[in-house]
């Protein structure tokens, strides 16, 4: 099968190197290179083109072609969309019949798949049908071979167009395909996949907080992912291009005038030309001064007929069939084609090959359709709303009836896509319709309302929706909709399941005292005998909850009892869940080999399942124990195995999958992968939820340990709105370091004191274990300040600050010594605790001669603890025990530490750490000042990019747009290139990279 490409009649002007890097792809992927290329550019600009050559280079070539849109519906969500075309059209290609016959999963989005593995709850970790992980993950693996197994009969190469309208599953497909699917090789000495993939989306389109833009963060990170940016066309260009569409000479006025108006974009500059009257005139007068009236100029130029077609077609969207065409615009077959011929004619709409129509820009659609009539609007949406009942497009039905006012059927369609949405693993897109079906449920008459399922489930089912699509909060506000509407008359099995689901998502918002209400009403609303699954997920969820509250006693009682009903009723997943908790909750702990052992089994009863959500809470328990205990390579591999099943299962958001994100970052922060962890949260924060924004919390740490400005700011922003327990901690070890760095005791110690009281009730009451981190945080501003009084003589002064520091030893020893599940710390508990025990002896008075060695011996073992893999904190220690070595004239020891602290500071970027040490090393004469080789060797991996960009002349903006990062991490990074290199501007930083080598010139550009 070859996708005949769309023809231009002028050539291609001013992209030959854009589309030289194409054509290069698709050689290679040709000759089994698989790449993908993300094409960005402003509306306009000419993506389209480019990639339309392209396309028509692959044909002549032997690659099949296979595009895919994505479209734009406003807030209704059509899965898949893009993909579901790709797939038509292969399925209708004999060629792959057998390959389509032998991944059977893809036939979902063909509507030929059956729905299978749904359960009935919708507690906490149930698998309650709302949607099956197990299901897409099948589909994306299946997605994924067929493409391969097309790619092993003839170069594929894949299209997908405007992926600034992708749905949320598009996106994620798209991200397993290019991050597992196709751009790797199954296994060593595999066949290589002969394919290419070019995405394109409008960059204009990106705002902040844009789904997209995380997504492209990422992708852009893979080896086989290219960025091609297209940017506006230089002034000759356009003045080419310009010339070469009107056959009539035009004056060199009128092509300057519209050379300046279309400021580089090849479709503003056609459209304003096409808009010139037949005589072209220097004289004539001005152009619209907005794009919408230049193309509303010309379709006013069509006749009659043909503008009733393209209002028509505007509301359709931006791609209509033919015959959807015809039955809405109700004109005789020959009239329609002729309006059609008239408008493809003026390049206002393109045929494609299977019979659609669409416009030939976005923009054109937009200004037809924002052109229109209210009345007209309202009655043209009604027209299509009725053309496509019956149809299983029930997406697209939705939007046309909710426009046209019909909200019986807008009510009846949502709830047909949200089923739809269901069935193919979309729990974003499902919330979407849910939502819409709860909106409309009061204004439709009741006996136009749906026979299945009444309000109480549907919120239920919404809530089960948003928990999968990791909206927390949402999950709460829906839930606790379903109980006000349950009220009295629901009976006892619903009212306990409203309850304990509420309680679950109470639990993730950290509301743990109503929590353990809820599921205290909801066990007690159903008798254990007989066993039943209710009972089992109800007591589940008020085990989590008691074990919240420190009601360990109550929590084990019921999970054992839970736990035996659950193996007689041959519950998995209720297992698993139940042998997490008790892990929590006996001897053998997560920190232990027989406690992890149990976990790995809890892991395998919810795989086998198929509870993601139960078999996450299993990964991230096994993740934190082996952290907990310093086992950060096995740390790590659990990390990836969660992440990367909770990306498969489009539960990246959940509230687990944000546990480890947070944790995966953590550990980048403490192995000294600073760079990755900062690169990682930027790319995070753009698609965090509300509730989420703690997980980029070690990134923090890095802005504060580099001297960032607004590091403290945005810390504190955490605690805005609702309680977060996590954004707490955050902010707490945040905002206690800022203290202690800027001097400021008193602050240090009343945010750490305000923190401990915050995570202690968030927590029922019990003792964090951070409680150990933050009295040493704040130990260190005590130290400081009691240090410097006894110097200047105020020795009351000093003994007031000795004692707070006695009062703050003890914290961290009681909580070191029994924290939140009652055990001793692990390995970076125990070295903060060491760190604690140096800074209180730091405090003290020195009584004796022996006080001197007493300090070096201190701070050896904190040296010692934090030897276990946190580079950061174990360069603070040695500058701490410099001193001490100084103190007792160890002079050549000391000037070892402080040489070690130092190229650690460097090759963090920790500037405020590498100054101290600095100001150490001068006043204990240790060493003479650094080098310029020894300031150019501490430029970091990011830094050394940001540098290659600044001798470009890129400016800040433009280059956290190259390097997805913003603008101001951009200009942090600037600030630190020029401390290290000594410059006093960039230019000067610039001159030095030169002289030093760290970048070389690039070559002149042949004209």
């Amino acid at each position: 099968m070859v996708v005949v490409a769309q023809t231009f009649g002028t050539p291609l002007i001013g992209r030959s190197g854009e589309l030289t890097r194409l054509t290069d792809v698709l050689d290679r992927a040709r000759n089994g290179t698989p790449r993908a290329v993300l094409v960005s550019g402003d509306a306009g600009v000419g993506k389209t083109r480019v990639l339309t050559e392209a396309a028509a280079h692959a044909t002549r070539t032997g690659t099949t072609v296979l595009t895919g849109h994505c479209v734009d519906l406003g807030d209704v969500g059509l899965p898949y969309l893009p993909f579901t075309e790709i797939l038509g059209m292969l399925a209708a290609d004999e060629r792959f019949t057998s390959a389509f016959a032998a991944h059977p999963a893809v036939d979902r989005l063909l509507g030929t798949g059956t729905r299978t593995g749904t359960g009935t709850g919708t507690g906490t970790g149930t698998n309650d049908g709302t949607t099956d992980p197990g299901g897409r993950l099948r589909l994306f693996e299946g997605v994924a071979a067929l493409l391969a197994a097309v790619a092993d009969v003839t170069p594929l190469l894949l299209v997908l167009e405007d992926l600034h309208w992708a749905d949320q599953s598009s996106r994620d497909l798209l991200r397993f395909l290019l991050s597992r699917g196709l751009l790797q090789n199954a296994a060593p000495g595999a066949p290589a996949h002969r394919l290419a993939v070019f995405a394109s989306y409008r960059a204009d389109d990106l705002h902040r907080r844009h789904p997209l833009r995380p997504l492209l963060a990422e992708l852009v990170r893979l080896p086989s992912v290219d960025r091609l940016e297209l940017r506006p066309m230089a002034d000759a260009e356009v003045a080419r291009l310009v010339r070469a569409l009107r056959a009539e000479v035009l004056s060199d006025t009128t092509v300057r005038r519209i050379v300046e108006r279309a400021e580089g974009n090849a479709f503003y500059a056609e459209e304003l030309l096409a808009a010139l009257p037949g005589d072209v005139d220097p004289a004539a007068p001005a152009m619209p001064s907005g794009l919408a009236d230049v193309l509303l100029i010309r379709i006013e130029q069509l006749s009659d007929t043909a503008q009733q077609v393209l209002r028509t077609a505007a509301v359709a969207g931006r791609r209509v069939e033919h015959g959807l065409l015809h039955d809405a615009v109700q004109l005789p077959q020959d009239t329609l084609e002729s309006a059609l011929r008239e408008a493809v004619g003026r390049q206002l709409l393109v045929p494609g090959d299977d019979g659609t129509y669409s416009f030939r820009h976005a923009l054109t659609r937009e200004a037809v359709y924002a052109d229109l009539l209210p009345g007209e609007r309202v009655r043209l949406h009604g027209t299509f709303a009725g053309l496509l009942a019956g149809q299983a497009r029930a997406a697209e039905r939705a939007h046309h009836s909710r426009e046209s006012h019909d909200l019986a059927d807008a009510l009846t369609a949502s709830l047909e896509a949200a089923d739809h949405a269901q069935l193919l693993g979309a729990p974003a897109e499902e919330l979407r319709h849910l939502e819409a079906v709860l909106e409309l449920w009061s204004a439709v008459d009741p006996a136009a309302l749906p026979r299945t399922g009444g309000p109480v489930t549907l919120t239920l089912r919404a809530s089960a929706a948003a928990a999968h699509a990791g909206d927390a909060h949402r999950a709460v506000s829906l839930t606790r909709a379903a109980l006000a509407r349950a009220g009295s008359d629901a009976d006892s099995e619903l009212a306990a399941r409203v309850r304990y689901t509420l309680a679950g998502n109470l639990m993730r918002v950290d509301s743990t005292k109503a929590a353990y209400t809820y599921s205290s009403e909801a066990l007690a609303m159903i008798p254990a005998e007989p066993p039943s699954h209710t009972w089992v997920w109800a007591a589940a969820t008020h085990v989590m909850a008691a074990r919240y509250m420190g009601h360990d006693e109550d929590a084990q009682r019921v999970a054992r009892q839970a736990l035996r009903t659950a193996e007689e009723l041959r519950l998995p997943d209720a297992q698993a869940d139940l042998i997490i908790s008790l892990v929590g909750l006996e001897d053998g702990n997560r920190r232990t080999p027989p406690g992890r052992e149990r976990l790995r089994r809890a892991r395998d009863l919810a795989r086998d399942a198929g509870n993601v959500s139960v078999e996450m809470r299993a990964l991230f328990n096994l993740a934190i124990g082996c952290y907990e205990s310093g086992a950060l390579d096995e740390c790590l591999t659990w990390l990836s195995e969660g992440l990367e099943r909770a990306g498969r299962s489009g539960l990246l958001s959940s509230p687990y999958a944000l546990e480890l994100r947070y944790l995966q970052s953590l550990i980048l922060y403490t192995l000294g992968r600073w760079d990755e962890c900062a690169d990682a949260a930027a790319a995070d924060t753009e698609r965090l939820p509300p509730a989420g924004g703690f997980a980029v919390g070690p990134a923090l740490y890095v802005a504060l340990a580099r001297g960032e400005q607004g590091a403290a700011e945005r810390a504190r922003a955490l605690l805005d709105g609702p309680f977060d327990w996590m954004a707490s901690l955050v902010a707490g070890i945040v905002l206690t370091d800022a203290a202690a760095l800027r001097g400021d005791a008193e602050g240090a110690v009343a945010v750490m004191r305000e923190s401990l009281t915050a995570l202690s009730d968030g927590s029922g009451g019990g003792r964090p274990d951070i409680g150990v981190r933050l009295a040493a945080l704040a130990l260190s501003a005590v130290a400081d300040t009691a240090v410097r009084l006894r110097r200047s003589g105020d020795e009351a002064g000093a003994l007031r600050w000795a004692t707070t520091a006695s009062e703050l030893v003890e914290v961290a020893r009681t909580t070191a010594a029994q924290g939140e599940d009652g055990t001793r710390q692990g390995p970076e508990g125990l070295a903060w605790l060491a760190r604690a025990e140096a800074e209180w002896l730091r405090a003290g008075p020195r009584t004796d001669g022996t006080a001197p060695e007493r300090a070096v011996a201190a701070w050896e073992r904190v040296v010692s603890a934090f030897d276990y893999g946190d580079p950061y904190e174990l360069a603070r220690s040695r500058r701490r025990l410099a001193e001490a070595l100084l103190v007792a004239d160890r002079r050549e020891e000391a000037a070892d530490q402080a040489r070690a602290a130092r190229d650690t500071a460097d090759r963090l970027g920790a500037v405020p750490l590498r100054e101290e040490v600095d100001a150490l090393i001068r006043r204990g004469r240790l060493a003479g000042p650094p080098s310029a080789a020894d300031r150019v060797a501490a430029l970091t991996a990011r830094e050394s990019d940001v540098l290659r960009l600044l001798a470009r002349g890129r400016t800040n903006r433009q280059i956290g747009e190259e390097l997805f990062i913003s603008g101001k991490t951009a200009s942090v990074h600037v600030s630190n290139i020029l401390a290290k290199l000594g410059a006093a501007g960039r230019t000067e930083a610039v001159a030095i990279a030169y002289r030093e080598g760290l970048i070389e010139p690039e070559p002149t550009a042949s004209a």
